[in-house]
């Protein structure tokens, strides 16, 4: 589904799902600092907004904010912040471009799209975590398979698109390569998206 959490508008879209199995693997680690840290990381992009806006006030989110307008910011805003608020500028670009194409089954663009959301959730944004990393970097040594973190981040879950095919062979390759580099156990859990929860008739 593309939620708009400005309007609240929504739509649904169809996952192309014929040869490709979604696929969840659970880390196994906790999440550490989470809470206080995507916090810190939501206050940064916040006040970024406020300083933009004294100068654009039609600016009430990062959404009505581009990477040019940003840079013209730089010398009023810190490094780290500058570094949080492309991440979250980028990925609203990426979001855009992954809903078009999944709509036309053009599963290598969203591949290529959940690499670079993970580097800049990695790099930019700076809530990974090295059981994550790990877990991203066995999916995408099968050639074909999307991966990238889910959620708000340090621990927690991948999220997959794996060829069908592939699916025994992603499974060993992610659970031994986990362990080995980690000591701790992934589960690879292959999901369903279905009718969300609704009246019994």
């Amino acid at each position: 589904m593309l939620l708009d959490c400005r309007t609240l508008e929504h739509q649904a879209v169809r996952l192309p799902l014929e040869d490709h199995a979604l696929v969840v693997c659970d880390s196994g680690s906790p999440r550490r600092l989470g809470g206080s840290e995507y916090n810190a990381r939501r206050s940064q992009c916040e006040q970024a907004v406020a300083v933009i806006a004294g100068d654009h006030p039609d600016v009430s989110s990062l959404r009505d904010v581009d990477a040019a307008l940003l840079e013209r910011f730089s010398d009023r805003l810190d490094a780290e912040t500058m570094r949080r608020c492309l991440h979250v500028i980028d990925e609203n670009r990426r979001v855009v471009l992954a809903v078009e194409a999944l709509r036309s089954g053009d599963i290598a663009t969203v591949a290529g799209l959940f690499a670079e959301s993970h580097a800049s959730l990695r790099d930019l944004y700076e809530v990974s975590s090295p059981e994550l990393d790990a877990l991203v970097e066995l999916a995408t040594s099968m050639r074909g398979t999307a991966a990238r973190m889910t959620g708000a981040g340090f621990g927690g879950c991948t999220v997959n698109l794996v060829p069908r095919h592939e699916l025994d062979r992603f499974t060993s390759t992610v659970t031994l390569g986990y362990r080995d580099r980690t000591g701790l156990e992934a589960r690879v859990l292959s999901v369903a998206a279905v009718d969300g929860a609704g009246l019994m008739p």
